[in-house]
């Protein structure tokens, strides 16, 4: 069984992701060089885990993203629903395609979301999304153990059921942690959504019950810090790193994300010196955003008393309230879609 298409509500029309790009393309936020960091620092294309495209007409969903630990700039990701059992390992020197993983041993995939690598040396790809929030009474997690030689191959993975306590629920978000070993869900919806904890080991000849232990916002994807120490989670419009102590959500900070007419998916850089954002659609461009010594904008929020932020649920930077840079790239958005909107309406009547 497929999962049913993602609701048009969440996609921007292509006259509106066209204007949307072009205003970002010749509007500075304040405070922001009008050039790229890429060309400010004069990378070269053979300079790996910078600002890079996928290249692989195949990928145009990527809703997954996780650095490998075996081979260096060497990324991992998968595309959303409506595709096979496939996992592609991505060279951020070239934006190529260098391994294209079919896994084996497990059913059709359903929905999958995120893609997390753990201290064992396992891919662990989380087939974890629910269009309708609750409409499967269980969802699914495959490992299989990280190629050591980059090719296309057949491997056979291990499939895990998984169920959550307090019932079925939406989720894009999957993070495993990167010395205990222990994974993590977060789950989604419009009031924001739950960060839930996998048991101490996956059982694969039996259900795996994930516990809500803490609030989170609406999340389209995380990350843990290679140290372990802070987990971020990103959202459509922002991004929050939350300090990590005993398995338990602590104080939280934003972190600049960029924007993305479809963003979905965060990880570390295996050096942990900077994030790698990434989007879906043909073409889609991972960018890397450098540690501000994980201090963000510089703001930091007490956690509550359930162990979530103290604004659980409430995208902060949606609203422009996690700096200027944000605010901008709100406005640009409104603006560039409004405009789009009413010069299209206007054609539309014109040739009647």
């Amino acid at each position: 069984m497929r999962s049913l298409p993602r609701p048009s509500g969440l996609r921007l029309s292509g006259a509106v992701a066209a204007a949307v790009l072009a205003a970002a393309a010749t509007v500075v936020p304040l405070g922001m060089p009008a050039v790229s960091a890429s060309a400010a620092d004069g990378q070269s294309e053979q300079t790996p885990d910078r600002t890079f495209t996928i290249k692989d007409p195949r990928i145009v969903e990527s809703s997954g993203l996780a650095a490998s630990r075996l081979h260096p700039g060497i990324y991992w990701t998968h595309n959303d629903s409506d595709d096979g059992p496939y996992v592609f390992a991505v060279d951020s020197r070239t934006g190529e395609t260098v391994a294209t993983i079919t896994m084996r041993g497990v059913g059709e995939p359903r929905d999958v979301e995120a893609i997390s690598i753990g201290p064992d040396g396992n891919v662990y790809v989380g087939d974890i999304g629910d269009n309708l929030d609750g409409s499967w009474d269980h969802v699914w997690i495959y490992r299989f153990p990280e190629p050591k030689r980059l090719a296309d191959a057949t491997v056979r993975a291990t499939q895990f059921d998984v169920t959550y306590a307090d019932g079925p629920r939406n989720a894009e978000a999957l993070m495993v942690h990167p010395t205990t070993g222990r994974v993590y869900i977060a789950s989604k919806n419009d009031n924001g959504g739950g960060l839930y904890e996998g048991p101490a080991r996956l059982s694969s000849s039996g259900n795996n019950v994930f516990r809500r232990i803490g609030e989170v916002p609406w999340v389209t994807d995380g990350a843990f810090s290679p140290d372990g120490k802070e987990l971020v989670l990103r959202s459509y419009f922002s991004a929050r790193a939350y300090a990590w102590r005993n398995g338990a959500l602590g104080a939280d900070h934003a972190v600049h994300a960029p924007f993305q007419t479809q963003a979905e998916s965060v990880t570390y850089t295996a050096d942990g010196k900077a994030l790698m954002f990434g989007s879906e659609g043909k073409d889609s461009e991972v960018v890397r955003e450098d540690l501000d010594n994980g201090k963000g904008d510089g703001s930091a929020n007490p956690p509550s008393q359930d162990g979530g932020s103290t604004t659980p649920g409430n995208d902060s930077a949606a609203t422009g309230t996690s700096g200027s840079k944000g605010s901008a790239t709100l406005g640009v958005f409104i603006l560039a879609g409004g405009a789009a909107l009413f010069f299209g309406f206007r054609r539309l009547r014109a040739k009647k």
